[in-house]
């Protein structure tokens, strides 16, 4: 059983500084200018932007990553800081800029970006620090494919220690490609769920349709798959049989930047609030459908109860 802990969940991963401009329907020639509607910056990543959705959600959430010494570095600890998060462990290395991206959101959603990998190549959990990381039921690893040293043999004694100590461990990567499934394999038998988009897991798998990727990395170990299909909904499999596929939620999109990172938000809330799994697919799904809303990866989340009532008032998709 575990034991008595002092967050809801900790958000171990890849911290990201993103730069968002909306529409941008070319880059102008030369020294030009064009004018646009919005310019944002958010606390992004894989960890980071579900760690602030969590907190949004109302979780009481540790973060676990890696910040540079710059400026860029003041403002994602302060906006941290500012939803409430427990920013005690996110470790501040000299001599290497935070990691960041400028994304150019077009017109139609699409969302090109330009990255610097940063602190986040830097980033490492030594075994000395994991009573302080695990002090939470819930354990998100985020942003497997981004963490030079994480990744690999690092992050299966990562996740290993998480599950002899009863914690519940959700995982979600970026970047994948058929080299990341090296990586990953070894750690889903540690995942209680694996929640890449299904462009990853076809990517990673090799295989085609939602229930034969599932059928891949349950058979490697996983004990649950939910995948994010975009306008195709969500799917979900787990190892005793159980299959779901729900359609998604009919809304306007503006910019897809972050959704899946509140999907696994939202996810999390769910578990956390023991919900079922029907219940947990269309949180997490209404989640991901408010950000998607809105600039950047956090847009259109206000709190827990405000994503329950879209998630009751949203039509589906016909």
């Amino acid at each position: 059983m575990a034991s008595a802990t002092h967050h809801d969940v900790a958000v171990i991963g890849l911290y990201i500084l993103d730069i968002l401009g909306r529409p941008v329907s070319r880059i102008p020639e030369r020294g030009g200018v064009d004018f646009i509607d919005e310019i944002r910056l958010t606390v992004a990543g894989t960890a980071g932007g579900t760690v602030i959705d969590t907190a949004k959600l109302g979780l009481k959430s540790l973060a676990v990553g890696a910040v540079g010494d710059d400026e860029k570095a003041d403002w994602v600890l302060m906006t941290l800081q500012k939803h409430g998060i427990d920013t005690s462990l996110m470790q501040r290395i000299k001599g290497v800029p935070t990691s960041a991206t400028i994304l150019n959101i077009r017109p139609n959603g699409e969302r090109p970006a330009l990255h610097v990998r940063g602190a986040s190549d830097h980033f490492e959990v030594p075994p000395a620090l994991y009573d302080r990381v695990f002090d939470a039921p819930i354990i998100h690893l985020g942003g497997t494919g981004l963490l030079k040293r994480l990744d690999g043999p690092a992050s299966l004694a990562l996740l290993r220690e998480a599950k002899a100590r009863g914690r519940t461990v959700t995982f979600d990567l970026i970047a994948a490609n058929a080299e990341t499934a090296r990586i990953v394999l070894p750690l889903l038998p540690f995942i209680d769920y694996f929640m890449p988009s299904i462009e990853e897991a076809r990517e990673m798998s090799g295989q085609a349709t939602p229930e034969d990727c599932a059928r891949y990395y349950l058979d490697h170990g996983a004990a649950a798959c939910v995948f994010t299909l975009g306008g195709d909904g969500a799917f979900y499999a787990h190892r005793d049989g159980t299959r779901l596929h729900q359609k998604a939620f009919d809304i306007s999109v503006v910019d897809t930047t972050g959704c899946g990172d509140a999907f696994d938000a939202g996810m999390i809330a769910a578990i956390h609030h023991g919900m079922d799994v029907e219940a947990s697919l269309r949180f997490a799904q209404a989640t991901a459908g408010l950000v998607a809303t809105g600039l950047g990866s956090d847009a259109g989340i206000t709190s827990f109860e405000d994503t329950l009532r879209a998630m009751k008032s949203w039509k589906v998709k016909s």
